[in-house]
């Protein structure tokens, strides 16, 4: 089931869903997938089977898995609404302000945890396990950066959405 019968609009809002909708499942898994494995490997191995190379390989691996489900949720969610309602969402989500300065945050951290991990465990790990796991672990603090941000009071203004009529066919 691809796209190809629908109207250029609306397989565009879907194509931006998807996009929110991997971006989304990146930065959730990529908050809950360290700790998940480091309390797994601690239970049922010990420490001794906890190191750099396979904790930040499991950290860019989680949020690879996020990332994809993510985006095959928002696709099967999207490509069975109407026009209207892909359409409204999209607009709802091109607006929030909470969400588009969490993903900021994530993106900071990711990018920045990218190039410092390397920097610091060089030895340790992995060339592609210290990159791309530094930035899972980035975007994770990141994350909570936002969250914590809001926390504080320092929440993000609201925005206001304009009423676009929308003719039905």
């Amino acid at each position: 089931m691809g796209l190809e019968g629908l109207s250029a609009t609306h397989a565009a809002d879907i194509e931006v869903l998807i996009r929110r909708g991997m971006t989304k499942g990146y930065e959730v898994f990529s908050l809950l997938t360290p700790s998940a494995y480091a309390a797994f490997v601690l239970t049922r191995k010990g420490k001794g089977h906890l190191t750099v190379n396979r904790f930040l390989r499991a950290t860019w691996v989680g949020g690879a898995v996020g990332c994809a489900g993510g985006g095959v949720l928002e696709y099967f969610r999207s490509s069975r609404a109407s026009e209207a309602t892909v359409r409204n969402r999209r607009l709802k989500y091109a607006y929030d302000a909470a969400s588009l300065r969490a993903d900021d945050h994530s993106t900071i951290g990711a990018i920045l945890f990218a190039v410092l991990t390397p920097a610091i465990l060089w030895k340790r790990a992995s060339r592609v396990n210290l990159v791309l796991g530094g930035a899972g672990i980035g975007s994770a603090i990141g994350l909570l950066t936002h969250y914590g941000r809001t926390v504080t009071g320092d929440i993000a203004p609201d925005a206001q959405i304009p009423e676009i009529p929308i003719a039905s066919t």
